[in-house]
């Protein structure tokens, strides 16, 4: 066998068992972290019942933004998803809220929609910030179907 195809081969099991290392790793932080995860979500979740208990649609979004400033990055965006999508649940309606919210489906409309939503709450700079709207888009696409 010649020596660039053994040196290959070295690499490539090297690569394979990283991967499966790190994998290793993130399932087992997964396990040891998830009881913690759902326990805040549910806790997230209740704040929100009761906020939304009183105020309309735009004040859980409002609310989500502002929770979202004080804390940003990926886990505050999964954390603020789950507080909004409970609120707007629980919340009164806002008249027109639901007037320009595409569908999830519509790629592009959905991109221009967040991109704006997200220019309009000062966070036109944050890559996460789109990732907000999802729980509106769900919301409002369950409203139409109804």
């Amino acid at each position: 066998m010649p020596g660039w195809l053994k040196a290959l081969l070295i690499v490539l099991i090297v690569v394979v068992l990283l991967v499966i290392g790190v994998v290793g790793v993130g399932v087992f932080w997964v396990m040891k972290n998830k009881d913690a995860w759902m326990a805040r979500a549910k806790e997230v979740a209740t704040e929100a019942k009761a906020f939304g208990s009183r105020t309309d649609n735009q004040g859980c979004v409002d609310e989500g933004l502002a929770r979202y400033k004080k804390d940003p990055g990926l886990s505050s965006v999964i954390s603020n998803s789950v507080f909004m999508r409970a609120c707007l649940e629980a919340s009164r309606p806002t008249s027109g809220f639901c007037n320009n919210v595409p569908k999830q489906t519509e790629f592009i409309k959905t991109a221009q929609w967040r991109m704006n939503q997200c220019r309009q709450a000062g966070l036109g700079s944050d890559n996460n910030c789109q990732n907000l709207f999802t729980p509106v888009q769900q919301f409002c696409q369950e409203k139409s179907s109804q």
